[in-house]
């Protein structure tokens, strides 16, 4: 597999993103300053990329002999959260290597008129390893075919 590239660093409207990934916010999201907590966002993030993969692959990723661990995660907080805002996360894929991947993530919150409103940016780096002895290893074909759909920008390089 030819590695592949996303040039692009703000991805900022849902139409930029691949997929759409619905997450609700819960009542215990919200902390003592009434709104979502900030480590909350990085559940939301790991909700919707093992969600979504588990859906378009049609397999339970923690059956494969290789699973994704998490090697890197960040997020840019850009406005409030709050119960009970629905949301949805942006998923596209900025590399897709041979043994990892980076995800570019977005949270939108669903506005009154339908309108997906920039709450956060985030990334996500899943480094493939063995289940069992938790060493590095190449990413599962059905994981790389799925992922491959979320790569954006100039493609392979």
């Amino acid at each position: 597999m030819t590695e592949q590239v996303n040039e692009r660093t703000e991805l900022s409207n849902a139409s930029d993103f691949p997929a759409l990934w619905p997450v609700p916010t819960r009542w215990d999201d919200n902390d003592h300053y009434g709104h979502v907590n900030n480590v909350t966002y990085y559940a939301y993030f790991d909700t919707a990329v093992n969600g979504w993969l588990m859906a378009e692959t049609g397999v339970d990723i923690r059956t494969l002999s290789a699973i994704g661990v998490v090697a890197e995660t960040s997020c840019r907080y850009l406005s409030e959260l709050s119960f009970p805002d629905r949301l949805q996360v942006g998923l596209a894929v900025e590399k897709l290597g041979t043994r990892s991947i980076v995800y570019s993530l977005a949270l939108f919150r669903e506005a009154d008129n339908d309108a997906l409103e920039l709450a956060a940016r985030g990334r996500f780096v899943h480094v493939y390893v063995d289940s069992v002895t938790r060493r590095p290893v190449p990413i599962p074909p059905e994981i790389e075919t799925a992922a491959a759909t979320l790569v954006i920008g100039p493609g392979p390089s």
